[in-house]
């Protein structure tokens, strides 16, 4: 199995505070059947400053670990990114990394206002030669009152990435109901 959002790296978010939480978070993926990683952590603008350069090292720093530990885990670079304006250009630049160097990469937006101009971001984006995928949008709370922006975002190609747990109700009647809606109309790309 393949995990392309995971917030495995230590200190870089709100995932992993430290290696051995990272070690043991290996362990358990591996167990799970988890063969390859991306590490995602946040890029949030003024919150989470992380950079290709700062998640590469990382990465390779946690690859060390995982050999020491003799965890058989491939990791990936990449990042769960929030929206902004430049985003395209700090894509084109490399200074914000693609899962795996690819043209892939997670697309988050705020999780509680509907941001203006979403659709047309994702044009942009997909325009300059990137595929947004957009992470979790059953958990989004505008996401009742604004299902058609979901729709339109994966009509005009962003893919779609459900939380696993959503789809067995962990995050509550409302992401459930749209993990399902979204599962029914064959719209989810990657669990």
């Amino acid at each position: 199995m393949i995990d392309l959002h995971s917030h495995i790296l230590p200190g870089l978010d709100d995932g992993s505070r430290s290696l051995a939480e990272s070690l043991e978070m290996a362990r358990l993926a591996v167990a799970d059947g988890t063969t390859h990683m991306a590490c995602t952590p946040h890029i949030v603008p003024g919150m989470y400053e992380n950079g290709s350069a700062n998640i590469a090292r990382a990465v390779q720093e946690l690859e060390q670990a995982l050999r020491r530990a003799a965890i058989p885990l491939a990791l990936y670079v990449g990042a769960d990114v929030h929206i902004a304006p430049d985003l395209p250009e700090r894509l084109a630049l490399g200074s914000v990394p693609t899962l795996n160097r690819s043209r892939y990469f997670l697309f988050e937006p705020p999780h509680h206002v509907l941001p203006p101009r979403l659709e047309d971001l994702a044009l942009r984006l997909i325009n300059a030669g990137f595929i947004p995928i957009l992470t979790h949008p059953e958990r989004l709370t505008w996401i009742k009152a604004n299902y058609d922006v979901v729709e339109k975002l994966n009509a005009v190609g962003c893919l779609i990435q459900l939380t696993a747990d959503s789809i067995v109700g962990a995050f509550g009647r409302t992401a459930l109901y749209y993990s399902e809606k979204l599962l029914d109309e064959g719209r989810v790309d990657i669990i």
